[in-house]
């Protein structure tokens, strides 16, 4: 089939070697188009469903690593007990990942931070405050109970992808922590297992912290910051009939934490 499309085409749009199958330039540039008359065809038959009374159809939804294991368990087993013939179907990846699925159609709408959003529609739900990660046995030098830029400056740092946590990235570059570092990780639980076995400090979202099974512990920050979590998706006024059940419901669910 993707030959004969091809020959009709006049075009690639597959690369072929003995690594594996990979788009073209040109299979690039149509994936959006694809993606958007696939999605198009969903929602038709959402459309039609609706009209007869049923809610049922499949709703992709990208999420980052925090937002998957802190929102989404919940969220469907509440989901499909007043919907279950609506599908959900849960893609995780970094920022950048599910800022591209949606923007290429892979992904009906997503969880993103607002500092990675873009152009996208956002539609926020939650104020997740960045916390400073220490190992168990840190004895805090300065007074109060939150860790100043000042004291940071002078502690080494275990530091992120910026496409794994943009939010981090911003903090520290408003206020000049450009600290050494010899780690330069993309999980949070890896981040969080150097941080416990002594290599260093690392900031987190609190989101994060929660699920952190190492002997860490954590203070605020000063001056104090936090992610903004939403939906995000390119326009919420032509979603397909299962898609805004979902995404209401997500909205709903979470604004009540």
């Amino acid at each position: 089939a993707i030959s004969s499309m091809e020959k009709e085409l006049g075009f690639s749009v597959l690369a072929r070697s003995r690594a594996g199958v990979t788009l073209t330039n040109y299979g690039e540039h149509l994936l959006p188009y694809v993606n958007a008359v696939l999605n198009s065809d969903e929602s038709l038959q959402q459309v039609v469903a609706e009209f007869n009374g049923m809610k049922r159809g499949t709703v992709k939804v990208g999420c980052f690593s925090s937002a998957c294991t802190s929102f989404m368990p919940e969220v469907i087993k509440s989901f499909r007990k007043q919907y279950p013939a609506i599908r959900i179907e849960v893609f995780e990846g970094t920022y950048d990942d599910v800022f591209y699925w949606i923007k290429n159609g892979m992904v009906d709408f997503g969880f993103l931070s607002a500092s990675s959003a873009g152009d996208l529609k956002l539609e926020i739900f939650y104020k997740d405050p960045l916390v400073c990660v220490v190992p168990k046995d840190y004895r805090k030098t300065g007074s109060g109970d939150s860790i100043t830029v000042e004291e940071m400056a002078k502690m080494n740092f275990v530091v992120q992808r910026e496409s794994t946590d943009a939010d981090i990235q911003n903090y520290m570059k408003e206020n000049g922590l450009d600290v050494p570092t010899d780690f330069h990780v993309v999980d949070d639980l890896a981040t969080a297992a150097m941080v416990a076995s002594g290599f260093g400090v690392c900031i987190m979202p609190e989101l994060v912290m929660r699920d952190i099974p190492y002997d860490v512990k954590s203070y605020p920050l000063q001056p104090a910051a936090s992610r903004m979590i939403g939906l995000a998706a390119l326009t919420t006024q032509f979603m397909a009939p299962a898609v805004r059940t979902l995404y209401r419901h997500i909205l709903e669910y979470c604004r009540n934490l």
